[in-house]
This record gives C-alpha cells, structure tokens and sequence, in this order.
C-alpha cells in the first residue's frame, strides 16, 4: 500500500507577501527561496486557468518541514476571514515550539501582534500561546516547561 513518506511543507496564501515574510522571519525562520510560478504546471495543480503566484519558502534553522508563503498576481486573492477563530473549519494555525515564550511573546507585541485568547499551561509539559499575525494568521507558540 503506498504510504506518506515525510511531512513536507504546509502553504499558505498570503496578501502583502513581504509583510508576512518578515513576521515569520521575526519568530526565526529562514528564507530558502523567492520566485515567481506561472504556466501549464501551476494552472493544472491548482486548477485556476492563467494563474500566476509569487512563493517564498521558509524553514526552521534545523531544518524539517518547511512553510510555503504564497501571494497571487493573477487572479486576484479571494479575502478570507481575518478574524477567523480556532472553531472555524479549515486551517486555523500553525505551530512553532519556541525556547522562551515570554520573550517571543514580547517581542511580537512590540510589533503590535497580540494574543488570541491567554496564555496556557498544559500540565508540566507545556506553555503555549495562540498569536494573531499578519492578515489574521493564528500562530501557536508552544514553550517545553517539563
């Protein structure tokens, strides 16, 4: 039976590309890559005729799954809903284990992202904050405390 192999990227498409870029490199990940895609292949995968995007590809510094931002030039974005909570169905946030979430936290509201909810303690094993990013992106930020 074929199997998946590894855990790849997660995408997520994105209006002011340099805006969220920056945010994600802010938390610590690295750009890999820019570029633009258009042409047979992209207007087949995600079957929008004559489509054109812009990625960057982000990733943690050791390595592992990567984050794919993508912004369309044509057609235009479709608005989703920026203040989307964890009950809505769809992709409601990505994860990152951070190694001092008090500070990551801090330094995220000094660039005016705040908290969705509070702060948590799950048992002694982990501390974790939901963050609203750029364009209503929910960021979880989990600290290992056990």
């Amino acid at each position: 039976m074929a199997r998946i192999l590894r855990f790849d990227h997660i995408g997520i498409t994105v209006r002011d590309l340099d805006l969220v870029t920056d945010f994600f490199v802010g938390l610590g990940l690295e750009v890999q890559g820019r570029m633009p895609i258009e042409g047979a292949f992209l207007d087949t995968v995600i079957g929008i005729p004559d489509s054109r995007t812009e990625i960057v590809m982000l990733a943690a510094p050791g390595g592992g799954t990567t984050v794919e931002l993508s912004r369309f030039v044509r057609p235009d974005p479709e608005p989703g809903s920026p203040s989307a909570m964890a009950n809505e169905l769809g992709l409601r946030s990505v994860a990152f284990e951070v190694d001092d979430l008090d500070a990551v936290l801090a330094s995220l509201a000094r660039d005016g992202y705040g908290l969705v909810g509070g702060l948590g303690q799950f048992e002694d094993i982990w501390r974790m904050a939901y963050v609203r990013g750029p364009e209503g992106l929910i960021v979880a930020l989990a600290e290992r405390v056990g």
